[in-house]
């Protein structure tokens, strides 16, 4: 199984952080800087999430980035008006503590705005090379054409674990067309009893068979599984090392 993928131009583990709940604290600040002393080369945030204190925290304990991880971050989550979006943009980067930002997702698509026009005020900061990068999130693949006719997309980010797979066509043509899947929520799942089988033998955590699977499913797959635990963070990270035989992904399946 490949243990690295290629998200936004930099070799990166397949297991990234999720931190839709992580606030500003000293404690969370030394999480982040943890995390990434662990292995950790993919932190995933948004300008909505906690307030803007994810994006806060990690500013402060990661700025000026580090080249080898890649910090994504997402706007356009409750309206998609490009004057909201610039908007976004711009305290995004200030929270950050960055002049860039690597990965940058559309976060929803706003029913009453074109996506092509919100695509569009991301298209002018990446034009000026501030975004380096582009993603889109809660989308389609009908979306995702759309998408990458107004610009490049690196990354899709869907909500799809074992349990969740109403995007298996979302997944297979991210395989198909090489771009990076980014499952959130990735063990926000009632564990399958073969699940629990299968990590008795292997020794293991329900929560790392899960991850496996995961990352068998599409060479593309890049989990962003949500904790303020470094514990739990390196036990995430461990499940890189699992290999699942033919037999336990078809009961899986």
């Amino acid at each position: 199984m490949k243990q690295k993928v290629t998200l936004a131009g930099v070799e990166v583990s397949r297991i990234g952080l999720g931190t839709n709940r992580l606030r500003h604290t000293p404690e969370n600040v030394a999480l982040i800087k943890a995390a990434v002393a662990a292995g950790l080369q993919h932190i995933d945030t948004a300008h909505m999430y906690a307030g803007g204190e994810s994006e806060q925290t990690i500013g402060e304990a990661l700025s000026p980035f580090s080249p080898e991880v890649v910090v994504a971050t997402k706007g356009g989550a409750g309206r998609g008006g490009p004057q909201v979006l610039r908007a976004e943009i711009e305290e995004s980067l200030r929270r950050l503590r960055s002049d860039t930002i690597a990965l940058y997702y559309l976060h929803r698509v706003d029913p009453a705005t074109p996506m092509e026009e919100s695509l569009g005020a991301i298209k002018e900061y990446r034009d000026k090379g501030v975004i380096l990068h582009v993603g889109v999130s809660n989308v389609s693949v009908d979306q995702v054409e759309r998408a990458r006719k107004v610009l490049p997309i690196s990354a899709v980010q869907n909500q799809y674990n074992i349990a969740e797979r109403r995007y298996d066509a979302v997944v297979d043509y991210c395989t198909a067309e090489g771009i990076v899947f980014v499952p959130f929520s990735p063990l926000r799942a009632e564990p399958p009893r073969v699940a629990q089988d299968i990590a008795r033998r292997h020794r293991t955590t329900v929560q790392q068979v899960m991850l496996a699977w995961l990352l068998h499913r599409s060479p593309m797959m890049l989990p962003i599984p949500g904790t303020l635990s470094l514990e739990h963070l390196k036990e995430n990270l461990a499940a890189l090392q699992m290999q699942l035989t033919d037999a336990e992904l078809e009961a899986l399946n």
